[in-house]
């Protein structure tokens, strides 16, 4: 059964790949905006649709709206719930269209969505394959511009 959807802990995330954004606190918009952009790369590359979860009271006052979208979500909780209520609610309701990827550090939270039949993954685990996949795709894209110049070249414009 295919993944549906990657719901990822974006704080857990952010806190376990502290080179995605050097000297922004794990906290901060920029660290936030960082990751949002490369899970935007991934999901462009994997076409697997992502929703990132956020801890808060929503965003914080003055925070633009993050450009989300039905294939990257970014989600803040509201007052009284954690992002970990919210992540382990959709994980069970969209099990009934596949595989569900949670991706945090919370071992009581993937003890969770695994018990129902989630699919979990670390976060240095998920951190991994995120590389791996960019790196595969920078090479595509090199490969592919190699060859559009060498095939111009020879065209004699």
């Amino acid at each position: 059964m295919p993944i549906v959807r990657i719901l990822v802990d974006g704080y857990s995330l952010l806190h376990e790949w502290p080179e995605l954004a050097p000297g922004a606190t794990r906290h901060s918009a920029a660290a936030r905006d960082a990751l949002i952009q490369v899970l935007t790369q991934y999901r462009d590359a994997t076409h697997t649709p992502i929703t990132v979860f956020f801890d808060g009271q929503g965003a914080p006052p003055g925070t633009p709206k993050p450009h989300s979208n039905p294939d990257l979500e970014v989600i803040y909780s509201g007052a009284g719930k954690t992002a970990d209520d919210l992540i382990e609610r959709v994980a069970y309701r969209l099990r009934a269209w596949g595989e569900v990827l949670v991706v945090s550090n919370d071992g009581a939270e993937r003890d969770l969505v695994t018990g129902f039949g989630g699919l979990t993954a670390g976060c240095a685990l998920f951190i991994a394959q995120v590389r791996g996949v960019l790196q595969e795709l920078d090479a595509d894209v090199k490969i592919h511009n190699r060859s559009e110049a060498t095939r111009y070249r020879s065209s004699g414009r």
